[in-house]
């Protein structure tokens, strides 16, 4: 099922979509891009909760933060 949906863009923009996609496939173009973000964004997510599960890497980081909290800032 497919839905409409109505955006407004910079003129600057829809001119990069239309060199880009071609003026034919914008909503095509848009419609997988937007899914790759979308879906990198949840793999992303999964990847961050898998290291945050990992116990004893959240052990060294914490460890690592508190002797050194200047360094864990600038590095």
């Amino acid at each position: 099922m497919e839905t409409k949906l109505t955006i407004t863009l910079a003129e600057d923009d829809v001119e990069l979509l239309r060199r880009q996609a071609g003026s034919d496939d914008i909503s095509q173009f848009i419609e997988e891009t937007l899914r790759s973000m979308i879906q990198r964004g949840e793999r992303l997510e999964a990847a961050y909760r898998g290291m945050a599960a990992d116990e004893a890497r959240e052990r060294d980081a914490l460890e690592w933060i508190e002797a050194a909290p200047d360094d864990a800032l600038h590095e």
